[in-house]
Order: structure tokens, then sequence, then C-alpha cells
């Protein structure tokens, strides 16, 4: 099951679902995105969680399920879990894709459908930096440093750690860049896969100290003894995070008339 949470309330950027994006809702874009991923899959149901009519309605209009939930619930994975409890049968899995992140990496939900269908508690996609883009992000956190995630994984894919700042640190770095163009940093994406069972635990814990002090909820299933499997993915045709506020929807419309419109038709 993947889940769209789509609540009205934001500060920043009031009813954030139903803001057009070059002439497209950003409520319409992912759900364009995520049947495009979900592809003829049968046993994947696509639901938009959601605590206003009129976004339910919006939904709708694009023949997707609507399901309405509790406005007090803070967080995705919470409405996610939310709707997951409404369903007449309940699902293997649980997918938490942000409404406000309708440019993921190409793939990335399918490889995180993929890894939860073999038997994976919690997946997350991952980015490899060549040198170039782990550069571009080494300036990006000396303006921003608590923008961008990196993860340290190991050889069976499992997430280690995530952070804010740059992990691991590299030592020798020079023979590195001259022996290989990618660089040994893994780029976090936002995007979450969970079994029910795993989400319910999260759920049900509270927030840990790690966790509040990286600002990062996924350090909490790890601290739980929850396994994160995390699936490589190619970068997306633009590099842009969740639309936050009007300047995101502007430098959003800009990548799109400079590179074309990555947002598949609704189906």
């Amino acid at each position: 099951m993947v889940v769209i949470p789509a609540r009205a309330g934001s500060s920043r950027l009031p009813r954030k679902p139903l803001r057009l994006i070059a002439g497209r809702s950003l409520l319409h874009r992912t759900i364009a995105m995520a049947r495009t991923a979900i592809g003829a899959r049968p046993d994947v149901d696509l639901v938009v969680a959601t605590d206003d009519d009129e976004i339910a309605a919006h939904a709708q209009a694009a023949g997707c399920h609507a399901v309405m939930t509790d406005s007090a619930i803070a967080t995705g994975s919470g409405r996610a879990l939310a709707a997951a409890r409404a369903q007449a049968t309940q699902p293997r899995f649980i997918v938490n894709l942000q409404g406000d992140s309708p440019f993921q990496p190409e793939g990335a939900l399918g490889a995180v459908i993929e890894a939860l269908g073999a038997g994976a508690q919690v997946a997350t996609p991952v980015i490899g930096l060549d040198w170039a883009a782990l550069d571009a992000l080494r300036d990006h956190k000396q303006r921003s440093p608590f923008s961008g995630t990196t993860c340290a994984r190991g050889a069976d894919g499992r997430a280690l750690w995530f952070s804010k700042t740059i992990i691991p640190a590299i030592r020798d770095e020079d023979r590195l860049r001259a022996a290989s163009p990618i660089s040994p940093v893994w780029r976090h994406v936002g995007l979450y896969g969970y079994a029910y069972d795993a989400l319910t635990r999260f759920e049900a814990a509270l927030p840990t100290a790690l966790e509040n002090l990286e600002g990062l909820e996924q350090l909490r299933l790890l601290e739980l003894g929850i396994d994160i499997m995390t699936v490589p993915v190619d970068p997306p045709v633009f590099d842009s995070s969740g639309i936050d506020t009007e300047a995101d929807i502007q430098r959003v419309e800009a990548l799109i008339a400079a590179h074309g419109d990555p947002t598949p038709a609704l189906s």
C-alpha cells in the first residue's frame, strides 16, 4: 500500500497539496508519479490520506481513493499508519510517499516496493555521489548545515547510520578521487517504506535523544533495533527536495522550463 499524506495545514504554504506547479497541482503530480512507479502491480493500492474534504475531492478527481484522517496527526508516517488501519484488510507494507515531493528519483518508489516485497522491514533510497556532487553538497552545507542527509551503509545494504553531517569522514581522499569517479558518500532520499509491524512499533515509540539531536526520525528505527534496507537509485532528472515555500515553487518551475517536465500524465 502506497499512502500519500496530504494535510491542509501548512504555515509556510497554506493548502499546499492544491498549489499549482507549471499548471498542475502538487497532489496530482505526486499521484501521477506514484501510479507510474506502481505500474501493473495488482497487490499495491494507492491512497491519499488527508484531513480536508477539498483535498479528498481533488484526489478523487484524479481517480485516486482518499481516506479522511484526524487533523491532529502531526506526521506523515502517522497519517500513513492511520490510513492503513482504515483499510478492510491490513496491508503487508506501507510506503509513506510525501505529498510535497513529486520529483523523486526515477525508480525510487519501485525499488522501495521491491525491497519490501522481498522481506525488508524498512526500505529507503540512497544516491551514490560522484565527487562533483559531493563537492556541491559540502559547499551547500557551508550555508545550510542541516539541509541534506547522508547515510553510512553496510556491504549488504543495511543502513548503519544517517546524519546531517557528511559521513563517512574520508582519509586519503586524493587517492580515492584518482581511483574512482564515485565517492564513498551516499545521500539519503526521504522516501520510506515499512512492514506494517515496523511502522506500528515506530509510531508507538517516543522520539529518542539522538533522533532529536540530528532531527532525523529514522534514527528512532535504528535505536529500536529495526533494520533499514537502503536501495541505490540514480539521481533525479533535476534535484528538488520538498515543496515548502513560494520560492520552492518558483525554483521548480524554472527547472521545468529549463529541463522539461518529469511528471508523467495522469492515467
